[in-house]
C-alpha cells in the first residue's frame, strides 16, 4: 500500500511539475534516472573494466598487462589502487556540476541508481571506511556543504563500506584545481591537509579517500600522504568522476 501511494504522488508530481534532464534540459519522461534523459542517459561513459589500476580510466580496446593509464605515469601515487564511476564529460559533467554549483543534492539519487549499475564500483568499497576529502572552512562554510562528504555517504548507503569518518582537515586555503595543470596542482596542494583532531586512525584498517573527480590525481595523493605519514598502511582512492 505505502508503495502503490509512493508511486502514486511520484507520478502527480511529475505530471504537476516535470523534471528537466540536467544535461539538455528536455523533459526527463519515463527513463532509469530521474534526472537524465534517456538520450542522455545513453551517452554517459562508465569507467568499467579493464582500466587503469590508479585513476579507474577505462582501457578501450584489447589491452595486454596494461595497469596505468597515460593520465597517471606521473603521479607516482601513494594510494594503492582508485577507481572512477564515469567520466566527466557531457551528462557526467553536468551532473557533477549539477551537485557541486548548484546544492542539486537531487542528483545523489541517480547516483545510487549508477551504483546498482556497477557492482565492480560497489565492490572495492567492500568493508573499507570512506573519508572525503575536506573543504577548507572558508569555503565549506561558502559552499554550505562539502560534495566529497554528500557523495560518501551515498557510497555507504549502496554498498557494503564500513562508514564515513572526517579523518582529514584542509588546513591551507588554495586556489582552485580548475585551471592549473599538472605541476601546479601538485604545488597547489602540497601540505594542504592534516589529520583532524578527533580522528581515530587504525594502522591497518582500510581506508579509501573519496572526492567527485579525478583530474591529474594531485588532491587525492596529497591527501593519502597525510594519512601515509600519520601510521596509515592500506590507502584506496575512488571518484565519481574522471575529467
Amino acid at each position: 500500500m505505502a508503495s502503490f501511494l509512493q508511486t502514486t504522488l511520484g507520478t502527480a508530481a511529475d505530471l504537476l511539475f516535470p523534471r528537466s534532464c540536467v544535461h539538455c534540459a528536455g523533459p526527463v519522461a519515463r527513463g532509469k534516472y530521474q534526472y537524465l534523459c534517456p538520450s542522455c542517459a545513453r551517452e554517459l561513459q562508465f569507467c568499467t573494466p579493464p582500466a587503469c589500476k590508479t585513476c579507474g580510466y577505462p582501457f578501450f580496446g584489447a589491452v595486454i598487462a596494461a595497469r596505468e593509464c597515460p593520465h597517471c605515469t606521473e603521479l607516482d601515487p601513494v594510494f594503492e589502487k582508485g577507481k572512477s564511476l564515469f567520466l566527466a564529460k557531457g551528462p557526467g559533467r553536468s551532473l557533477l556540476h549539477a551537485l557541486k554549483y548548484q546544492q542539486g543534492f537531487y542528483i545523489l539519487k541517480d547516483l545510487a541508481r549508477m551504483l546498482q549499475e556497477n557492482p565492480h564500483f560497489r565492490a572495492f568499497l567492500r568493508g573499507a571506511i570512506l573519508v572525503p576529502v575536506p573543504l577548507h572552512p572558508t569555503k565549506l562554510r561558502d559552499r554550505g556543504f562539502n560534495q566529497s562528504e554528500q557523495i560518501a555517504r551515498t557510497l555507504l548507503r549502496n554498498s557494503d563500506a564500513q562508514a564515513v569518518e572526517l579523518l582529514l582537515e584542509r588546513k591551507e586555503f588554495t586556489e582552485s584545481q580548475t585551471q592549473l595543470d599538472r605541476k601546479d596542482r601538485m604545488q597547489n596542494v602540497k601540505n594542504a591537509f592534516a589529520i583532524s583532531s578527533a580522528a581515530n586512525l587504525m594502522s591497518h584498517t582500510n581506508y579509501i579517500l573519496v572526492d567527485d573527480v579525478f583530474t591529474t590525481g594531485s588532491t587525492l595523493n596529497a591527501c593519502a600522504r597525510t594519512l601515509r605519514a600519520a601510521g596509515v598502511t592500506h590507502i584506496r582512492a575512488v571518484a565519481i568522476g574522471h575529467g
